[in-house]
């Protein structure tokens, strides 16, 4: 029972993260009368569901009582204000992010997004070893250098570029490919700084989710 959990959990988030890649890809390059949406603005309520599911999740852990729920968030959101500021930071970070991938999205065609921001992997592997003090062993540095080529070779000049050229200039791809570097370095570090605050403290990864969303909420829609 809990393989075949394992395996549909794995077969949901890559169906959710092909499916997101898409939708954002679609959503930012549809040639359409008027103003497109902010990117922020989406950013914003995506954080807003965020802390809604992890409210739910702190309900059910708290056996479906409001006055548990109220007395939880109190005591470990508001009345732990230094606990809840260790999460500005890294929610700084994901704002920016996130905010970042819909820049990347709008220059890079999805393929070239999906393989490229897959760096995010050696950063996160780079800053864990830097930040938490945990040894990689040769097999695992050996598909981190994999990994790295098959990033570059998806970005090596080719023949087939001429015709993606029509429709991004050097200068868009240009910044779509910074704009998804960025991303890949804040997703590390901000993902292993997280990771440390989380082995430091005895708070759930559900009332710290609250705590990094509230930052990320940003005012401007």
């Amino acid at each position: 029972m809990s393989t075949n959990l394992k395996y549909l959990s794995l077969g949901i988030l890559v169906f959710q993260t092909t499916s997101l890649v898409l939708t954002m890809r679609y959503s930012r390059t549809l040639k359409e009368e008027g103003p497109r949406y902010l990117s922020s603005t989406a950013v914003v309520i995506a954080e807003l569901l965020k802390i809604l599911a992890c409210v739910l999740l702190v309900y059910k852990d708290s056996k479906c009582n409001l006055r548990t729920l109220n007395r939880v968030l109190h005591d470990e959101i508001l009345n732990k204000p230094m606990e809840t500021l260790k999460l500005a930071i890294p929610s700084g970070i994901y704002t920016l992010q996130n905010n970042l991938l819909y820049v990347a999205l709008s220059n890079l065609d999805a393929a070239t997004y999906q393989v490229t921001y897959q760096l995010k992997i050696l950063t996160t592997a780079l800053f864990s070893v830097s930040m938490l003090s945990k040894k990689l062993g040769v097999y695992q540095w050996l598909s981190l250098v994999i990994l790295m080529t098959g990033v570059a070779f998806v970005q090596w000049p080719s023949d087939s570029q001429a015709t993606a050229a029509k429709e991004h200039s050097a200068g868009s791809q240009f910044v779509g490919l910074i704009a998804v570097l960025i991303a890949c370095f804040s997703s590390g570090f901000a993902g292993v700084y997280f990771e440390k605050i989380l082995k430091e403290t005895k708070q759930s990864v559900w009332i710290r989710n609250i705590q990094l969303v509230s930052f990320s909420s940003e005012p401007s829609l």
